[in-house]
């Protein structure tokens, strides 16, 4: 039986992080930081910052100039909608809303679209689950 998040995992490397912190403490900062270690590439999205993790940052989707698969959400629900439509724009392949962040309508939205969605998981906790055999 084939389980979509490893799926994800092991065929998309780059996450336009939605509401990345610089500020080491937040958990975005964390679970970016833990994910760039793990050959993930980071793409910082937050107006507030210039770079986060060495990586420049751009006030939203629509700035980023690459190539866009994984849209990780660390906004509060409210916000998802808009940032799903920007994702579906950017012809991204998932949206992956944190823990604690899920929007039925948007979620079908971007299925609707293509996309592939999880809402309410940690990024890292399911990576770490599946990958990490030793401590983080």
């Amino acid at each position: 039986m084939s389980d979509p998040i490893t799926e994800i995992l092991e065929r998309y490397r780059t996450l336009a992080v939605v509401g990345l912190s610089s500020k080491t403490s937040r958990p975005s900062y964390g679970v970016a930081s833990y994910m760039k270690n793990h050959g993930y590439r980071i793409i910082p999205v937050n107006p507030f910052q210039e770079s986060v993790l060495g990586e420049k940052a751009y006030a939203s989707l629509d700035d980023v100039p690459a190539p866009v698969e994984v849209v990780v959400i660390f906004r509060r629900p409210e916000f998802v909608p808009e940032i799903v439509d920007a994702a579906i724009r950017r012809q991204a392949k998932v949206v992956w809303m944190q823990e604690g962040v899920a929007h039925e309508a948007a979620a079908e939205r971007a299925r609707a679209a293509g996309l592939l969605v999880v809402q309410d998981r940690c990024i890292l906790k399911e990576h770490a689950k599946r990958f990490v055999t030793e401590g983080i």
